[in-house]
């Protein structure tokens, strides 16, 4: 299946030297599909001039003459840039030109207005963001992971609804493990709201795993960790930082003398398998889970290959029937608690 997607090309740290390029190195993989560029006309054309690139019935530029800062407020680009390159293209999934976006803009007005513009699945009362993160068997969906600090039971069991779809729908796993992260194991363990997610939670149909620590993260214990935004986050920082920091620590101890050198020639090969198997690019691409729409935030500071894996996380979960697999997910679920007459989800 061939898909559309639509790129805010203005997005991010680096904008249009990274968005192009990396729309330009995904169509070789994939020439199928089409990329609308979106935002300033001149400057995505000159991009596309420096990489020797036209446009075509697969590349095409539609223009937007705004551009939301990575640090303007959400609420002052929803109301007064609505030309934005970020509105324009999540106008043109609402509008159906365009099956996905993706964007590297500032996370809080990419929420704001996608949430503004297309609004949320019947059931969901709050979209979550879900990511990939790496662990020993592979990787783990987790959610959400900033888009709300405030959660309620009932929130978190939608995400570990939405988190269970995706993986199924994007890894053809037909009852993934969902864990509850907590400060530990057992039952007794956290705070109230936390609790009441777990007994929602153990009467559902999910297959829940039960509470998990931040270490069974990547240990890869479940398929699916569920949190709150504000937990997510701090978790999801702290291992991006970590990761540098041992990069950082491999690289000093390498480089200390001329027998560390020669040692990291030696090296070299297992070096660059460790690098590949944990290099957070490949991991870029958060998903904005519950909406009418698919939209897919790539990290502000992405280079191009990063980037490139947000635009093929989109086009997965287009061509996987993401967005359908959860609204009929949530549909079920909510008529089987209407059912036993505890109301809506």
């Amino acid at each position: 299946m061939d898909v559309t997607l639509a790129i805010d090309a203005m997005g991010g740290d680096h904008g249009a030297t990274v968005t192009v390029r990396a729309a330009v190195d995904y169509l070789k993989n994939f020439p199928g599909d089409t990329i609308v560029l979106v935002g300033i006309s001149d400057a995505i054309e000159s991009e596309l001039r420096t990489l020797g690139v036209q446009t075509s019935a697969h590349l095409r530029i539609h223009p937007a003459s705004e551009v939301v800062g990575m640090d303007e407020p959400p609420q002052s680009a929803l109301r007064g840039k609505k030309d934005s390159s970020m509105r324009v293209s999540i106008n043109l999934v609402k509008s159906g030109e365009a099956l996905a976006c993706i964007s590297a803009g500032n996370t809080g007005a990419l929420m704001a207005t996608a949430r503004y513009v297309l609004k949320t699945i019947p059931g969901i009362d709050r979209p979550a963001i879900a990511s990939y993160l790496p662990t020993r068997n592979g990787q783990i969906c987790m959610l959400d992971l900033g888009a709300n600090t405030d959660c309620s039971a009932e929130h978190l069991l939608q995400f570990a609804l939405m988190g269970s779809t995706l993986v199924t729908a994007l890894e053809h796993k037909p009852n993934p493990s969902i864990g509850l992260l907590n400060i530990g194991s057992e039952d007794i363990k956290g705070n109230e709201v936390v609790k009441q997610a777990a007994e929602l939670l153990r009467s559902s149909d999910l297959n829940f795993y039960g509470n998990v620590e931040g270490n069974d993260i990547f240990k890869g214990t479940t398929d699916v960790v569920v949190c709150d935004g504000f937990v997510g986050n701090v978790a999801l920082k702290t291992t991006e930082g970590l990761a540098q920091m041992l990069g950082g620590f491999l690289r000093e101890e390498f480089s200390r003398n001329v027998f560390t050198k020669l040692a990291a020639l030696i090296a070299a090969p297992v070096l660059k398998a460790f690098k590949h198997r944990v290099d957070h690019r490949r991991y870029n691409g958060a998903s904005f889970l519950g909406l009418k729409g698919i939209v897919v935030k790539s990290h502000g500071s992405a280079d191009a290959y990063a980037f490139r894996y947000a635009i093929e996380r989109a086009a997965e979960e287009a061509r996987e029937g993401m967005l359908r697999h959860i609204g009929e997910h949530i549909e079920m679920w909510h008529h089987k608690r209407q059912n036993m007459g505890q109301g809506a989800v």
